[in-house]
């Protein structure tokens, strides 16, 4: 029996990727890792371009389809492995909650976080795609306070792109490093997983002069 297509993932260290790789290193399959120098301007590469014209990173190919938008990235890939639990299924009563939560980092958390990061004066809250910043973090902190995790008990692909996205944006004061917050912080990044992929990508990083 033939084996199942391989994803590629293309990564770049210091970049968003980071959570993907994470992903993958939770779920434990085989994968292919294409590595991008962001320094050297390899995501302009028109190469990559050809694969992603917003050389942009993470991008994932499986079995000849692009997958790129960070959500989108890690909602295919745990739904590409149903057996590894880290996506509730349609039917499941977390699945509406999971989907919620995905979009809500992409759609609510990061225009919000790059407006105030920028100081860029957001449009009347009615027209705001995220209402108000202080909206945005309190709905985000009284969904974690009910932890351990943002489905609850159940940890799930969710976790690893909030975990590691609080990680940096806390890390660089960009977001209220609350004790909610922290915590959650704390606990999604001592996973085995998470520091698997933390020293692959210091590996690479090494190999490339400390960059």
């Amino acid at each position: 029996m033939a084996s199942p297509p391989r994803i590629t993932l293309f990564y770049a260290p210091h970049s968003r990727a980071l959570g993907a790789l994470a992903l993958m290193e939770e779920l434990g399959v085989p994968f292919d890792l294409h590595v991008l120098n962001l320094k050297a301007g390899e995501q302009r590469d028109p190469k990559y371009l050809a694969i992603n014209p917003m050389g942009k990173v993470p991008a994932v190919v499986h079995d000849g389809a692009l997958v790129t938008e960070q959500p989108a990235v890690y909602i295919y890939v745990a739904d590409l492995y149903p057996e590894r639990g880290l996506a509730p299924p349609i039917g499941d009563p977390l699945r509406g909650p999971f989907l919620r939560w995905m979009v809500y980092y992409g759609s609510s958390f990061e225009p919000a976080v790059i407006d105030r990061s920028q100081k860029v004066t957001p449009p009347p809250q009615s027209a705001c795609p995220y209402g108000t910043f202080d909206s945005m973090f309190n709905t985000l902190e009284g969904q974690l306070s009910k932890g351990p995790y943002i489905l609850g008990n159940k940890f799930t692909a969710a976790d690893v792109l909030w975990g590691i996205g609080l990680a940096w944006t806390t890390g660089f004061k960009l977001v209220p490093t609350t004790a909610t917050i922290q915590a959650y912080v704390d606990r999604v990044n001592s996973r085995p997983a998470v520091a698997r992929a933390r020293a692959r990508e210091a590996e690479i990083l090494a190999s490339w002069g400390g960059e």
